[in-house]
Parts: structure tokens; C-alpha cells; sequence
């Protein structure tokens, strides 16, 4: 009881509940029935579930799920179906199966035309291969409601025909049935809809013709074979990236295929860049298949408070939506308090690297799509943060970022009351063996500018067994809604970088007082 009170923070604490755990960890009948614990039972309760460093409730879903769509971060794959390198590689339905079993929530499909009228979804431009959208939705339909039972919004990138876009509108509505959401729901006319009202719905993210007034005027009617055109602006998104085109890709000793990849690179680049005005036509049939998540080119902040509707959300870029969260970080946030915005990676990034997400969720976006294919520091937070609330793939964003009235910053954020904390960190337990076994752990603070930081343990030498280092690291963090911390442990190397061992990566508030495994 002493121990649970002083060690554990276990304010309310009895003999019942002490005796409970006594009895539920203690391998000796004797000791047991004595209501007294020896070192091996004490071993298997720290080394339990009860002793994890995440904590209990927030392995459930317990946020608020019933505020508009725009309140949430929301698990996002950017070009879901490659699980390798941008230009050369696999297209997968794999890619689809993992992302939604990890639950991630909105997916990216870019479709094409395909022979024998079969639009077909693969990275166009490039020598990625092609499978079909009819078995991407095939899967999608297993697998959608599979780690949660909130919304997946299919974000099509649509490069189709009007005959095979109608096509696609036939596939999703054939396949997914009464799960895809084609009517307004009754309660929301006029705003965003809640994660809980949309449980076990699929929405179309596209461009849309005309308002949701006339989309629901047209139920029931026939659409096939209308087709509206109309003009757009293409992106000016990436027309910042003419330096650094060549990749290591292009490294090779052959002379053919050198010149090939730098031509794939030299067209996928230039087709990404700065556009003119183009013609586009759309099919009705899967124009009015978007309701809530309408595809609207994003201009600027001022032009999107007076003209953007509800139900119009934006995609920008990494390298505009970098710029725009340094420059304008209060009219970013007023922005993604209204409108979902969706940001997308760089397209040199051909190796399908990502970029670190922290920096984009500080400004609210909701959608801040990353490769799930590619393991490394973006992904271990993205996984960490999204480990809270269930797993379900929505986390409802902090107040600081949906009240306008806290007029919050990232970068000039300071908390009159910041919160102080501090971790012991004792012990290490059969590490991975490396050649050095020179045992070292990392702490790392991610968050709003002024808490970004890391500290570090010393290092064990040759003691990966049982590495004992008994350190106390304090950090102040100003916003610690917005904080994750990353643990991670290293080999340190005499020659180069240290060796990666392992790391965990979670939400400084899912983060259990007391001893912990």
C-alpha cells in the first residue's frame, strides 16, 4: 500500500485493492494467503499490464466524438496504394489492408484510365504498376471497419475520363453499399458532421459540381452519361522544388538506366509543378457522391474566410503549408478551426520519405497524410500520437487550437503555468545485442518550438543484458496537449552513428504516473 501510494501516485488506495493484486501476482500460495508479496510477485506486477507507461483509459475511445469533423486530427496515408518508392515500384492492395488495420482513417486512391474500361489506380507518370480500383474498393470494404468504427474518407485523386469516372461510381456504390455516404444526413445540413454521426460511413473525398442543395434535388434521377466541364487553376504546389530534382536513385552504374530514371523523374517533377489553366470534365454520377468532403483548391487564407463553404476542404502542400505555418500561424489556425485541410509530402520526396508532422498539427490541420510505408522518426510519431483515444484514428484537437478567442501561436506560446516533467529513468532489460552492447537512452520532447528538446542518458558500456543507469531528466513544457515524448534506446558505435535499438513513442498526457514498464 506504501508503495502504490508513494511510488505509483495511487491516491485512493485500500487493502482490498492491494490484496487483489497480491492475489492476482504472487506465485507463492504461503506468502499469499499472509497478504504479503515476495520479489518475483512483485517482478510480475511491474512487468504487467497494470504497470504499462500508456495509460488505461486512453486505450478506449473517450474524447468528445460528437464535435463537427473539422475538430479532429485525423489518421491520413498520403498515396496509400505504393508501399515502396515514389517512381519505381509496387502498387499493392496491401498498401490499403495495413494503413486501415493500423487505423487510419482517410486513404488516397489516384485513378486512371485502364484498358477494357476498368480505371485502374497507380502513381501516374511513373513506372509504378496498376491494379484495379474495382479490388482497392473491394478491399477497402473489408477492411474499413476492422480497428474502428469512425468514418474512412476515400481521397480520390482523380485523373479518370467522365465514361470511367462513372464507372468508379458504380464500384463504390455497388461494393460498399449502404456504408457510403451519398445523402446529407438529416441533422446536418448546414455544417460538418460529427465522427460519432458518421460511424460506419465512407465518404468520397473529389471534386464536386454545384451545391449539396441541387446534389440532393437529383436522388433518384438519372444521371448516367452527364458530364459538366468546367475550368481550374492547377496546382502551383511544388514550384518550389527545382533544386534537389536528382535523387539517390539516380546513382546507378548503368547508363540506361540512368537516363530513364532521370527522364521518369524530369516528367513526374515537371507535371507536379506550377500549371495554367486547364479544362476539366467531371461525371455527375460521382460529383454528387460528395457531400461533406468536397475538394476545393486552396488560394489563400482571406479568400478562403469569404468564399469557402462548409463542406469544401483544402490539400496543400508541404513546402506552402511550411511557409504558411511560419508566416501566418494564427490565420492557419483560424482556417483549420472552419475547414479541413489535408497536407500532402513534397514530390522529390520520390524515396517516399516524410516529413516530421509535429509542425503541421500545430497549426490544427486535420489531415496531415505521411507514407505509411516508410518506418522511421515521422512515422514513430505518428504512430505514438495516434495510439491515443482507442486507436480509433480521430483525436479531438485541443481548445487552444478550436477556440479563437486563446488567439494561440505555436511560436509565441508561453503557458503562465507550464507543466514540470520528470522521469527516472532506471533500468534497461534484455536489449537488443549489438557488437559494442554500449547501452544508451534517448528522450525526446515533441511539440510547439519553445518544448522541442531531447536529453540523454550515459552510456552502459557492454551491458545490454540489464543496463542500469538511474538518471533524472526534467523537462518544462508549455503546451503539454500538444506534446509527445519519444524513448529511445541506441548502441553507441565507436566508429559512425550510433546502432537504432528500439523506441516508443506516445502522448505526454497518456502518460502514467509512477513506475512503469
Amino acid at each position: 500500500m506504501e508503495f502504490l501510494k508513494k511510488e505509483q501516485y495511487v491516491l485512493e488506495i485500500d487493502k482490498v485493492i492491494a490484496n487483489e493484486i497480491i492475489q492476482k501476482y504472487e506465485p507463492i500460495e504461503e506468502v499469499k494467503n499472509q497478504h504479503q508479496m515476495t520479489i518475483e510477485g512483485f517482478l510480475r506486477y511491474m512487468n504487467s499490464n497494470d504497470c504499462l507507461l500508456f495509460k488505461k483509459n486512453c486505450t478506449q475511445v473517450y474524447h468528445d466524438m460528437t464535435r463537427p469533423l473539422s475538430d479532429y486530427f485525423i489518421s491520413s496515408s498520403h498515396n496509400t496504394y505504393l508501399i515502396s518508392g515514389q517512381l519505381i515500384g509496387p502498387s499493392d492492395l496491401w498498401g490499403y489492408a495495413s494503413a486501415l488495420v493500423k487505423g487510419c482513417r482517410c486513404i488516397e486512391i489516384d485513378c486512371w484510365d485502364g484498358s477494357q474500361n476498368e480505371p485502374v489506380v497507380y502513381h501516374g507518370y511513373t513506372l509504378t504498376s496498376k491494379i484495379l480500383f474495382k479490388t482497392v474498393i473491394q478491399v477497402i470494404n473489408k477492411y474499413a471497419f476492422m480497428a474502428s468504427e469512425y468514418p474512412v474518407v476515400l481521397s480520390l485523386e482523380n485523373h479518370c475520363s467522365p465514361q470511367q469516372q462513372e464507372i468508379m461510381a458504380n464500384n463504390m456504390q455497388s461494393i460498399l453499399g449502404d456504408t457510403l455516404l451519398s445523402d446529407v444526413l438529416e441533422n446536418f445540413p448546414n455544417e460538418l458532421p460529427s465522427p460519432e454521426a458518421l460511424k460506419f460511413k465512407i465518404l468520397v473525398k473529389n471534386k464536386k459540381i454545384g451545391t449539396i442543395e441541387e446534389t440532393i434535388e437529383r436522388i433518384g434521377t438519372n444521371k448516367q452519361g452527364r458530364i459538366v466541364e468546367y475550368e481550374e487553376e492547377e496546382d502551383e504546389e511544388e514550384s518550389e522544388e527545382k533544386d534537389n530534382v536528382t535523387t539517390p536513385m539516380l546513382k546507378e552504374n548503368k547508363e540506361k538506366e540512368l537516363e530513364e530514371k532521370k527522364s521518369i523523374i524530369s516528367n513526374f517533377i515537371s507535371y507536379s509543378k506550377k500549371k495554367k489553366i486547364r479544362k476539366v470534365k467531371l461525371s455527375l454520377e460521382l460529383s454528387d457522391l460528395v457531400i461533406y468532403t468536397k475538394a476545393e483548391k486552396f488560394k489563400s487564407f482571406h479568400h478562403a474566410q469569404i468564399n469557402q463553404k462548409f463542406n469544401e476542404n483544402n490539400s496543400i502542400g508541404e513546402l506552402r503549408a511550411r511557409k504558411l505555418s511560419k508566416q501566418k500561424a494564427r490565420e492557419f489556425i483560424s482556417h483549420t478551426n472552419s475547414f479541413i485541410t489535408r497536407i500532402y509530402p513534397k514530390a522529390t520526396r520520390t524515396d517516399s520519405s516524410n516529413y516530421i508532422p509535429q509542425e503541421f498539427w500545430n497549426v490544427g490541420c486535420q489531415m496531415v497524410a505521411l507514407n505509411f510505408q516508410t518506418p522511421g522518426v515521422p512515422m514513430d510519431l505518428y504512430n505514438g500520437k495516434f495510439l491515443d483515444n482507442g486507436g480509433c484514428g480521430y483525436l479531438l484537437k485541443p481548445e487552444i487550437l478550436r477556440n479563437p478567442k486563446l488567439n494561440f501561436s505555436p511560436s509565441e506560446f508561453k503557458h503562465y503555468n507550464p507543466t514540470i516533467l520528470s522521469i527516472r529513468l532506471i533500468s534497461g532489460f534484455q536489449l537488443p545485442s549489438t557488437y559494442w552492447n554500449n547501452s544508451l537512452v534517448l528522450i525526446e520532447i515533441y511539440g510547439i518550438p519553445d518544448d522541442q528538446t531531447k536529453q540523454q542518458t550515459h552510456v552502459i558500456r557492454r551491458n545490454a543484458f540489464d543496463p542500469r543507469w538511474n538518471e533524472t531528466f526534467t523537462f518544462t513544457i508549455h503546451a503539454p496537449e500538444m506534446a509527445l515524448i519519444r524513448f529511445v534506446a541506441e548502441s553507441q558505435s565507436t566508429i559512425g552513428a550510433n546502432e537504432f535499438l528500439g523506441q516508443y513513442t506516445l502522448p505526454l498526457l497518456c502518460m502514467e504516473k509512477g513506475t512503469s514498464l
